[in-house]
């Protein structure tokens, strides 16, 4: 046992530290390259038809939910590229793409870098915030729910591998549209907010495809993957 205590440490080590590295990514771009709130129309009121009838959409789903869409739901809470791995396949791993990790990184850091101050704009009140009723599936958050977050960085993965991938773009985009919706089947979005984090991630993704410092990264990324999957 005394002779696994050093291994031990040396793994929670490197876990530690690719967990900082993930943590201060920086953003491609911000939301003074690309501001929601002039591309968004504001959501409904709170008072509002659409919100009830959306209202009556979560619930519904909470009640009709199996426990596998459930599952998914709550393992797609996470943010980051690998969740694409049941279409990728298993060569697609942190460990055997480390330029590639990063990258992305620097992607999902990228969404939140746009999307929150927007959030922050509009404050719009989550499903368990205006229905006691609602009991998510996934971990509870707070922050505005207009647009969805994941719903935007899924957008984002889809479009960016698909295009480092093209001979998986269905596949892709059909993983990130599961992945955006899942935000609803655990009740933590309304369907419109993942429609409008839609919209952002396309928007979003436009504009970085357009960029020099992000095509040389993408180049790097997508070598590094193609090469990895055989391709």
């Amino acid at each position: 046992m005394k002779r696994l205590a050093p291994l031990a440490a040396v793994v929670l080590l490197l876990v530690a530290s690719s967990a900082v590295r993930a943590e201060d990514a920086q953003p491609f771009v911000t939301n003074k390259d690309i501001d929601l709130t002039m591309i968004l129309p504001p959501p409904p009121a709170n008072d509002s038809a659409e919100t009830k009838a959306e209202l009556g959409e979560v619930l519904t789903l909470q009640v009709t939910r199996t426990p596998e869409m459930e599952k998914r739901a709550i393992a797609d809470a996470g943010e980051d590229v690998w969740r694409f791995a049941d279409v990728m396949g298993p060569k697609f791993s942190k460990e055997a793409l480390p330029k590639f990790s990063a990258f992305f990184d620097r992607v999902v850091a990228t969404e939140g870098a746009v999307v929150d101050p927007a959030k922050d704009v509009w404050k719009r009140p989550r499903p368990h915030q205006l229905s006691d009723l609602v009991k998510p599936a996934v971990k509870l958050s707070n922050s505005g729910s207009w647009p969805s977050g994941h719903a935007t960085v899924g957008t984002m993965m889809g479009i960016i591998l698909s295009d480092m991938v093209p001979e998986k773009r269905a596949e892709i985009m059909a993983r990130a549209a599961e992945y955006a919706h899942n935000r609803v089947v655990g009740g933590i979005h309304y369907p419109s907010d993942v429609e409008m984090g839609k919209i952002s991630g396309s928007a979003i993704a436009a504009v970085l495809l357009s960029r020099p410092d992000f095509k040389t990264e993408f180049e790097v990324a997508r070598s590094e993957l193609r090469s990895d999957l055989g391709m």
